[in-house]
């Protein structure tokens, strides 16, 4: 058996681990093991979005064994502190692991360069942790800083100040903007004495970006108050201030640092070839240049690749891209194959402002193209989307929809309250169970003709003849209607193709060549009473809810297509949408019922292999 070592569950570790298992998965001789301390996968560009409370912690965790579920990857929870290039092993406090070939994907962490003070007094935006922690301090400065007689600590406690204005410290300060309004609502704290402010030594904000969009998030950040000050050195950090060279000092008991990053303890102390800040040297391949079994993913990888000045980005699509090439390289090495070199074509940056705005700069690298506003937070979103999908499927992107548009707190999104407003479902169930009562009725009046006389069809339209409009003739009892028409009724008007196409089927199955029905209608509508009844039952009980209101529209539709649809079947299908959410889990037996299922659908393996499931 061949070991292949993923050390590291960030962006580029899970995607390689993913690909291997893909590549592997026929090679019994061959067993794929990701190493990490924590048990989750932590989305780090969403961390300031749960340090300004727009989503709840969990959202942007996921349980790393929930990835690999059905997968051919062991998770391991176990912090490395040393790697023997020599000897193929990783070595934890209390285990040995040995390796084939070792995929080093360990991340950065902050870097503070040296400033005094820095890393003991400022509060870090880098991990789940620094999120959480930072999310207590900001609500607690508040708490506690409504209680203050004294002006000065009152004032230290209400300024915030971001150190770094690249993209993580833009998005916390904007984050921090769009949350002010609500902190001082709920303290009781005037919005005028509350200073929000971020810093750098650089000359302007997000630096990578065109001036046309520096000067949008410089115009937002001046809509939300925030005080930006650039050009000046960050010369030292203390318990209640950050000084700013010359300009002196800022008096703050929140000081949050995102000045930048450096590779992990870990990589800094390995005997490898190394450039930059603590990233490790590789060549085209992504492996190390020193260790040919040992490649490089995601932000550890220092590599200019042709006709480039400067290494690869540390950023997401880094290690989207690099994931897939590792996995490649690795099962080419194994089976004697040609290896694939690295040809990054990175498509832009994005940074929000809040949960509201933000630009963007994105494109096929050769053509980029500038957004701001809703179209940069819907492509910010949708490719979220994209890589939750590709991490988790279903499953997360599910969630991520949850936490960011349907229940994100104060409208705090790029469709405002459109999407995010919650209705008790409470006041669904008389609608429930009326829509229910209708069904149960129109059946239970409609399956004594059925029992009296099977082979009398009054569901299907008469077959047209000598061109008379089969919806222009009586329409007794027609499926899913308010009621029985004891006379002739109008029908909702069906486009001629949709009437064409229903047609055809109808011929092929419920007409005999001399016009009369076949033992399929019969059967058809017969079941189709059955489902009035069993519907109609199920929506007045609530149990599953869903189900039965899309089998509503379902019916509501066929009866619409087939020409016999009264006006009144309209009322059904729209009431049959608002049910199809959670009407179903108030006073009802899916209270009861759904959970428990849940657990056992969980539990089947083509389900948690392929994320077919909700949280």
């Amino acid at each position: 058996m061949k070991n292949i070592i993923v050390l590291g569950g960030g962006y580029g570790g899970v995607l390689t681990a993913k690909k291997l298992a893909k590549k592997f998965k026929n090679d019994t001789d061959f067993k794929i093991t990701l190493i990490d301390r924590k048990p989750y996968h932590t989305l780090l560009t969403e961390l300031h979005e749960v340090a300004a409370c727009r989503v709840e912690e969990d959202s942007i965790k996921i349980d790393l064994k929930k990835i690999f579920a059905g997968r051919k990857v062991d998770v391991v929870l176990d912090e490395i502190q040393n790697i023997d290039f020599k000897g193929n092993k990783l070595q934890s406090d209390s285990k040995t692991y040995n390796y084939d070939y070792l995929v080093i994907g360990t991340g950065c962490k902050p870097s503070f360069f040296g400033i005094p003070g820095a890393e003991e007094h400022a509060f870090s935006l880098w991990s789940f942790e620094n999120a959480v922690t930072l999310k207590h301090q900001i609500r607690n400065m508040f708490m506690e800083g409504t209680k203050q007689t004294d002006p000065k600590v009152r004032a230290e406690m209400l300024t915030f100040v971001v150190v770094g204005a690249g993209f993580t410290g833009i998005e916390m300060i904007g984050e921090l903007g769009e949350y002010k309004e609500q902190l001082c609502q709920e303290f009781y704290v005037d919005p005028s004495e509350v200073r929000l402010v971020v810093a750098d030594m650089a000359p302007k904000i997000l630096p990578i970006l065109p001036d046309k969009l520096i000067q949008k998030a410089q115009k937002r950040l001046d809509k939300l108050g925030i005080e930006v000050i650039t050009g000046t050195q960050i010369s030292g950090v203390t318990e209640n201030s950050v000084i700013l060279g010359d300009k002196g000092a800022i008096n703050s008991r929140t000081v949050i640092w995102t000045a930048g990053v450096e590779g992990s303890d870990l990589v800094g102390n390995l005997d490898v070839s190394q450039q930059g800040r603590k990233r490790i040297v590789t060549n085209d391949k992504l492996q190390s240049i020193d260790h040919k079994n040992v490649f490089v993913v995601g932000d550890n990888i220092f590599y200019i690749p042709e006709g480039e000045e400067r290494p690869v980005p540390q950023m997401v699509e880094n290690a989207e891209l690099a994931a897939p090439i590792i996995a490649n390289n690795i099962h080419a090495d194994a089976h004697n194959l040609a290896k694939k070199s690295y040809k990054p074509t990175f498509h832009g940056t994005m940074v929000c402002i809040g949960g509201r705005y933000g630009v963007a700069n994105i494109g096929t690298g050769k053509k980029m193209f500038m957004f701001s506003g809703f179209l940069a937070m819907f492509f910010k979103h949708f490719i979220n989307l994209f890589y939750l999908f590709q991490v988790v499927g279903f499953n997360k992107c599910y969630s991520y929809m949850m936490h960011e548009f349907f229940h994100a707190k104060n409208n705090r999104t790029f469709v405002g309250g459109l999407l995010s407003k919650r209705t008790p479902n409470f006041w669904l169930v008389p609608l429930r169970i009326f829509v229910g009562a209708m069904w149960l009725t129109e059946g239970l009046k409609k399956i004594g003709k059925v029992m009296d006389d099977p082979n009398n069809i009054f569901l299907i339209p008469a077959k047209v003849v000598d061109g008379a409009s089969a919806a222009s003739q009586a329409v007794e009892g027609a499926a899913g209607a308010a009621h029985e028409a004891a006379n002739a009724v109008a029908a909702l008007p069906v486009p001629d193709f949709i009437a064409s196409m229903v047609k055809g089927t109808m011929d092929l199955f419920f007409y005999n060549a001399d016009g009369g029905f076949t033992a399929l209608a019969t059967i058809f509508q017969t079941g189709m009473v059955v489902g009035e009844i069993v519907f109609g039952l199920m929506l007045i009980a609530g149990l599953f809810t869903p189900l039965a209101a899309l089998g509503t529209i379902a019916m509501g539709l066929m009866i619409y297509t087939s020409g016999m649809a009264p006006y009144e079947m309209l009322w059904y299908i729209f009431a049959a949408i608002a049910l199809i959410g959670g009407s179903g889990s108030v006073l009802s037996l899916d209270y009861y019922l759904l959970p428990r299922l849940k657990r056992i659908w969980k539990k089947i393996p083509l389900i948690k292999k392929w994320y077919l499931f909700a949280d």
